[in-house]
């Protein structure tokens, strides 16, 4: 019980600071979901961000971004393990 309200103490921290807004937070969530590979997340934040008024588009956006994310970490990884090939 003590770590599901940690959880819930820390997921509702961001939101009260009110500079970004629940959308953004949502779009946010989902690219980081999408990157972490976390079904539970994806799924619990693609309502939320319906809720919260995103587009298709925008989410189409958002994940867009955890691509490229993804895929530059890669680059980075790549040139490492080539690095340490050497």
């Amino acid at each position: 019980p003590d770590t599901v309200r940690g959880y819930g103490t820390l997921s509702a921290a961001g939101a009260k600071t009110g500079h970004l807004d629940a959308k953004i937070r949502e779009l946010i969530a989902l690219a980081v979901a999408v990157s972490l590979r976390c079904d539970g997340c994806i799924t619990s934040h693609v309502d939320a961000a319906i809720k919260s008024g995103a587009t298709r588009e925008e989410v189409a956006e958002a994940l867009g971004v955890a691509v490229a994310i993804n895929a530059g970490a890669a680059i980075i990884y790549s040139t490492r393990t080539l690095d340490a090939f050497a």
